[in-house]
């Protein structure tokens, strides 16, 4: 009896020992997978190449950010071809597309692509160079006024400069009426760079424009003075007067049109649908590309500060810097080179993802940029139209829909499938 118990009590041990290893074994095991089995890579930056300097952000995500892909299907087409030197296309209110050419008029196409009307009658453009006619808008009431703004390089004496004019719109005539130069950024210089420039209403009627600073030394320096029109974004009335509240109207010796300075070629310009605030975005020198948040009176910095080079690789100034106190930080920058020209907020949910994503047209880059932003900071980057190795010159949205121009005198359209 002492020995069946004896036996009984050793097979329970026997047992539950076997039990407890079993679960040890499986704990173990469980630990061991877990140990094992590697965490996915954060996805890696869209830019690969080498930058051109060894300059270090100011902030985490400042620069080369995570990569992220569109996983809504979409489709890309080619709605006209041959369009000479496009330099800007906005939506009209019926749907319509309105096309700069840098030659000096402007052309109005269908939905389809289909060429519906030329329109000339434009004051003489300087058209050396990256001159010629630039950006265009529409009056904030264009279907009851048919008024249109334009930006383009004027000459001026020996020199030229960026100006803005406006007129009424006589599409059956095919030309512009009462033109009326209303604003330029002078002073003049003999240079066929860097004009700038986009044209942006706000909410309240006002019209910024954008005004490189000529890419010559003696432009470049005035980026940063008060009383000088380069290098500056400007917020004007719809007569060209300095707008009310403008930063500076009160400074003595300053133009009271600047909104903004400090800048080097700005050609994009667009106005948040999340935050209503004003994004820019200019060329750097070699590498430095910038993306920024407007706003009143701020510096941003050229050619003080920058993360760019000279093209010769030489440092930009004596004692290169990139950052200093009382200048703005760019939101994003690139080394080497996105070439950013015009851009535009996606600001429907045709394609959900892209929802409030900045989209920004690419020159020696030949690729359209795609931005994530997350509280004011670029959060991921893609890449689009790589295949079609093309400079994008512009990038408009409309009714969930992007269009884009580019140097070869294309005009594509992208949309969800």
């Amino acid at each position: 009896m002492q020995s069946r118990s004896f036996l009984y009590a050793a097979a329970i041990f026997s047992f539950f020992s076997m039990m407890g290893c079993n679960g040890n074994n499986s704990a173990a095991k469980a630990a061991t997978e877990q140990k094992d089995t590697p965490h996915p890579e954060p996805p890696a930056p869209v830019e690969t190449q080498k930058p051109n300097s060894n300059y270090k952000p100011a902030f985490a995500g400042q620069t080369r950010i995570a990569g992220v892909r569109t996983s809504t299907p979409y489709k890309v087409e080619r709605l006209a071809e041959k369009l000479g030197s496009p330099w800007a296309v906005i939506p009209m209110p019926d749907g319509r597309l309105l096309l700069t050419i840098k030659t000096g008029f402007i052309e109005i196409h269908d939905s389809t692509g289909a060429l519906v009307k030329k329109i000339t009658g434009l004051p003489v453009v300087e058209k050396d160079g990256q001159g010629g006619l630039l950006d265009v808008a529409l009056d904030p009431a264009f279907t009851s006024n048919q008024t249109i703004y334009w930006s383009f390089s004027e000459k001026q004496g020996d020199g030229n400069l960026t100006a803005v004019a406006k007129a009424r719109l006589n599409e059956g005539a095919g030309t512009v009426e009462n033109v009326k130069v209303i604003f330029r950024a002078t002073p003049a210089l003999k240079s066929n760079l860097h004009f700038g420039s986009r044209l942006m209403f706000d909410k309240d009627g006002y019209l910024f424009v954008t005004a490189g600073e000529r890419s010559i030394l003696e432009g470049r320096a005035q980026a940063q003075l008060l009383e000088a029109g380069l290098g500056k974004i400007f917020r004007l009335t719809a007569e060209g007067k300095p707008a009310p509240g403008n930063p500076f109207v009160n400074t003595p010796g300053a133009m009271p049109e600047i909104y903004a300075y400090g800048f080097r070629n700005p050609q994009s310009l667009d106005i948040n649908p999340a935050t209503g605030e004003l994004w820019e975005a200019e060329f750097g020198p070699r590498g430095g590309d910038e993306v920024n948040i407007i706003r009143p009176g701020k510096n941003y910095g050229w050619p003080v500060i920058t993360y760019g080079i000279e093209y010769s690789g030489e440092p930009v100034g004596q004692q290169p810097l990139q950052q200093k106190e009382g200048l703005e930080q760019p939101v994003y920058y690139w080394d080497p080179v996105l070439s950013p020209s015009g851009m535009s907020f996606y600001k429907g949910d045709a394609i959900p993802e892209w929802q409030n994503n900045l989209f920004i047209g690419g020159l020696s880059s030949q690729h359209i940029v795609r931005l994530v932003i997350s509280n004011n900071k670029i959060v991921g980057e893609e890449r689009l139209l790589e295949d079609k190795k093309e400079r994008f010159r512009d990038v408009a949205y409309s009714n969930g829909v992007l269009y884009a121009v580019t140097d070869n005198g294309n005009l594509y359209k992208i949309s969800k499938k």
